[in-house]
């Protein structure tokens, strides 16, 4: 028994395996009558980084100097606010009188043994969507059954480099990088290499945009 309990303490039995770093975002957008109502956070390390509220992005985490942070919040602030138009254009096109929420969960891990995981999942209304395959940079229905609306908005997507290569460096490069300087940093890390997190909340209200036209257009037949 004594041997038993020997080796189990040597191989860590029962003990968790050392959690994987990652950088992950929820983005929620409700989308009723030509309005649409944006949320949600990004966390770094199991630390909340940033929070969206409607038009507005805050870094919690000090991060970025405030002059390069003022021109982040900024460049967030249009793409939502086109996001924001455009769906106020397709709802006099093709009026719908339900509330739809469309959402997104990206981001990145760093294993203890080096290896990495990057995703981006979409949902419809709480149920799968679309996912990004990262590997190839391509997108794939996981909606059940053939739906036009999952259709129409995989094949906009496959359209764009922003939704295809950009959202792919991302994923792959970007946000691997910054686990990595996060895993091996000493002392006081540059707020440099943190940067680009906030570009995969503009990355993602281009993918829920594509969806966004899909819902419009695939309601009224056209797409």
């Amino acid at each position: 028994m004594l041997r038993l309990l020997l080796l189990c303490g040597a191989l860590g039995c029962g003990a968790d395996q050392a959690a994987p770093l990652a950088f992950t975002m929820l983005q929620q957008t409700h989308v009723s009558k030509g309005s649409s109502v944006f949320w949600g956070n990004a966390s770094l390390d199991g630390q909340l980084s940033h929070l969206l509220e409607g038009l507005n992005v805050t870094q919690v985490l000090p991060l970025e100097p405030p002059d390069i942070w003022a021109r982040r919040q900024q460049d967030v602030t249009t793409y939502l606010s086109y996001f924001g138009q455009l769906v106020k254009l397709f709802s006099k096109e093709r009026p719908i009188d339900y509330t739809q929420s469309l959402g997104c969960h990206l981001g990145c891990r760093l294993f203890p043994n080096g290896t990495t995981h990057s995703f981006y999942e979409v949902t419809l209304n709480g149920t799968a969507f679309l996912t990004f395959h990262v590997p190839n940079a391509t997108w794939e229905r996981r909606w059940p059954g053939r739906d036009p609306v999952a259709t129409f908005a995989e094949r906009e997507l496959m359209k764009y480099p922003k939704t295809t290569q950009d959202l792919q460096h991302f994923l792959n490069t970007t946000c691997v990088g910054i686990l990595r300087a996060q895993s091996t940093r000493t002392g006081k890390q540059s707020s440099r290499s943190h940067a680009p997190l906030v570009l995969g909340l503009i990355l993602g209200t281009f993918a829920l945009l594509g969806m966004a036209m899909g819902i419009f257009l695939c309601t009224g037949g056209s797409c």
